[in-house]
């Protein structure tokens, strides 16, 4: 009620009251009664005018204070960078701010008293979005409490908008809806960085996890904090042996100073280098890791090092065959231009000596020594030539065992002179391979030999005979004798490579040459003092098993 119709209402009242109560009382006859009536109701007059006055302006009052906070409230949802929306119990729209106006183009529209469903009659764009509102209310008011939902609102421009939108059902006390409250945050900006470190963490955990190669991270005190699943595929190792423990404890100490220095380089800014070491596999043998470490940035300052750690253990091996390979090229190249120009002058001098000794028999002990060294000269020679080029030979189906009989049998005056016993251990009698019989000789010779040489006196040496699983012969020559350095393990088989005094380092250059032509391998075992174990392995012969089955 405004004021002007106030004072109308008061002004008629007041002309009622006065002319109606003078009225009433002058119908009746004049008495001391009538008198004090007459100042009765100008008191009430007075009461009722003044209680009125006052409720006016208590009245003004209250709906001044109502419409203050009214604009408050509105100036504050207006201000508010979210979507708010006040509903009653019906789900009629009662206050929404200008940011939710706007977002669905009701901005021009009287929303007061409306649901959603009328409210999408205005707005053709976001029709859907304004019916799908009332069932998601519907939901809040089901669960009976603050309620979250996560909602996708389409632009016009064809992008998106996504709202984490808050709906607060209110009951009354007998649990009737009484209105509900709705605030939606666009979090559009914050998904979005969501998705992109979603999707970072995804790219680095394919990285890290389906790496090929080992990846393991490192704090700057050189704990590991952390292995891919390469690390046990490739040194056997479950990861739970490694993770939180110091490189102090894992690695070498040749291997921990490499470690700590490339973590020293990396924390003082120097070039990432790429360092190699060589560690322990769970079945026993050594790998080569090839490892590169980098820095992990955190807010611009180092926080930890990532390393990548790639296995070229058969690199190195195919490498070193390689280096191998090449020397044998170069002795071939020596032996092709020097051999036969040995032999040569070889011949004749062997021929003057032995013409000598007939004719002079007082210097014959001296004959037989240049004879010996002229010979010895002359087996150097023919192993040069057989390291020159590939021979021409023919490959036929030979027992194994009796080449083996045919070799101790050979070398057993070598053995006593020695003090040596040889002894031939094997689990049946016919073992055949595909081969060259006198090349085999001549490999196990070079072998027996050796053992022999290394033997210690009244030592005893071994030659075991087999058959594996997988098809193939084995051949183990086994001696007490005092063993193989492990530095000059390495190195055996390479050309001019000898620890003997008068070796010329081409006799297990040309026992791996044989072993290779005839598709086997050759392995050495030894311990100092302990002896050593040569084992070599050749494919069986499939023809002859057939035959033998047939």
């Amino acid at each position: 009620m405004n004021k002007s119709r106030f004072v109308l209402l008061y002004v008629t009242i007041s002309i009622v009251w006065l002319f109606g109560t003078d009225f009433v009382l002058s119908q009746f006859q004049p008495s001391p009664l009538i008198k004090v009536i007459e100042r009765c109701k100008e008191l009430i007059y007075i009461l009722t005018t003044g209680w009125l006055f006052i409720y006016f302006l208590q009245k003004t009052e209250k709906l001044r204070h109502f419409k203050d906070e009214e604009k408050r409230l509105s100036t504050l949802i207006n201000s508010m960078v979210d979507f708010v929306n006040f509903k009653d119990g019906e789900g009629r729209w009662i206050e929404a701010n200008e940011f939710g106006l706007k977002l669905f183009q009701l901005e021009n529209v009287d929303y007061k008293g409306k649901k959603d469903s009328e409210l999408a009659e205005f707005t053709e764009f976001y029709g859907d979005a304004l019916r799908y509102c009332e069932i998601s209310d519907e939901e809040a008011w089901k669960n009976g409490g603050v309620t979250h939902i996560e909602e996708v609102v389409p632009l016009p421009n064809g992008m998106e908008k996504t709202f984490d939108t808050i709906k607060v059902p209110l009951f009354h006390k007998d649990g009737s809806r009484k209105g509900l409250v709705i605030i939606g945050r666009d979090i559009t900006e914050r998904k979005l960085f969501e998705n992109l470190l979603k999707r970072s963490r995804e790219q680095y955990k394919s990285l890290f996890e389906y790496s090929p190669d080992i990846v393991y991270m490192i704090n700057l005190n050189g704990v590991i904090t952390d292995v891919n699943p390469q690390f046990k595929a490739i040194t056997g190792y479950d990861d739970r042996m490694v993770l939180g423990k110091s490189v102090k404890e894992m690695l070498s100490k040749e291997d921990q100073e490499l470690v700590l220095e490339s973590i020293s380089n990396i924390i003082n800014g120097e070039n990432v280098e790429k360092y190699e070491m060589n560690i322990p596999h769970a079945n026993g043998d050594t790998i080569t890791l090839q490892c590169t470490n980098l820095p992990i940035f955190v807010n611009e300052k180092i926080d930890g090092i990532v390393g990548y750690a790639k296995d070229v253990t058969l690199l190195r091996q195919t490498e070193e065959r390689l280096r191998r390979t090449e020397k044998l090229s170069i002795v071939g190249e020596l032996a092709a231009s020097v051999a036969h120009e040995i032999r040569n002058p070889l011949t004749s001098l062997i021929g003057f000596v032995q013409l000598l000794q007939k004719e002079n028999e007082k210097d014959h002990l001296y004959h037989k020594i240049m004879l010996d060294e002229l010979n010895r000269i002359n087996y150097i020679a023919g192993e040069l030539l057989m390291l020159a080029k590939p021979q021409q030979v023919q490959f036929t189906h030979a027992n194994i065992h009796l080449v083996l009989f045919e070799v101790v049998s050979l070398l057993q005056s070598d053995a006593n002179l020695y003090n040596v016993q040889i002894e031939l251990v094997a689990d049946r009698e016919e073992y055949f391979i595909k081969c060259v019989p006198n090349q085999l000789k001549q490999l196990f010779i070079n072998i027996i030999k050796n053992a022999i040489e290394a033997s210690a006196n009244k030592g005893k040496i071994t030659v075991y005979l087999c058959s594996k699983e997988n098809d193939s012969v084995c051949v183990t020559v086994k001696d007490d004798g005092c063993g193989i350095p492990e530095k000059r393990l390495e190195k055996i088989g390479e050309p001019f490579y000898s620890s003997k005094e008068k070796g010329t380092g081409l006799g297990l250059t040309v026992s791996y040459k044989i072993v290779q032509s005839h598709n086997g391998s050759m392995i050495f075992n030894s311990k100092i003092n302990e002896g050593t174990e040569v084992v070599m392995k050749f494919p069986a012969a499939i023809e002859k098993k057939l035959e033998q089955a047939l």
